[in-house]
């Protein structure tokens, strides 16, 4: 398996591939995940300008597993954070470390970067991902999150 940063030259097969496995997972929520706002997304995310970026983890051709980022400057860290927007991994893919290696090379990677800190949120209830998350040395801030759709 190959975890790695999708490159801005990334094939349409391989964008396809990701938006898929972001849209199967994105039918469960209550986000209009459609998946042509998905492939725009992760095109956006892909390109060499962008402050975004998407990791896979990808086996034989197939995308196992995704996260979706954005860097953003926090003024109390003095410096740029990480935003983890979406972390997916395929039903038949969970419960092998694939979503641990993706996250190890997101921190890694972000360490090298000179980045502050890596924030995301997750469901109050997702204890699976909770035990993750703090495996890994992430803890809890309380916070709520607000959103204004246009």
């Amino acid at each position: 398996m190959f975890v790695y940063e999708v490159p801005a030259t990334a094939s349409d097969e391989v964008t396809k591939k990701i938006a898929d496995l972001i849209s199967q997972q994105r039918t469960r929520s209550e986000d209009d995940g459609s998946y042509e706002k998905v492939l725009n997304g992760i095109s956006l995310a892909i390109k060499e300008e962008s402050n975004s970026g998407v990791i896979i983890a990808e086996e034989d051709g197939e995308v196992l597993g995704v996260a979706f980022y954005n860097i953003g400057i926090s003024l109390p860290l003095g410096g740029p954070y990480l935003w983890l927007n979406e972390l997916f991994v395929r039903e038949d893919s969970r419960n092998k470390g694939i979503a641990r290696k993706i996250l190890l090379h997101l921190i890694h990677w972000a360490e090298r970067e000179g980045i502050k800190s890596i924030d995301l949120e997750t469901g109050i209830n997702n204890s699976v991902t909770k035990h993750l998350y703090n495996s890994l040395d992430f803890h809890d801030i309380i916070s709520q999150r607000y959103r204004f759709n246009f």
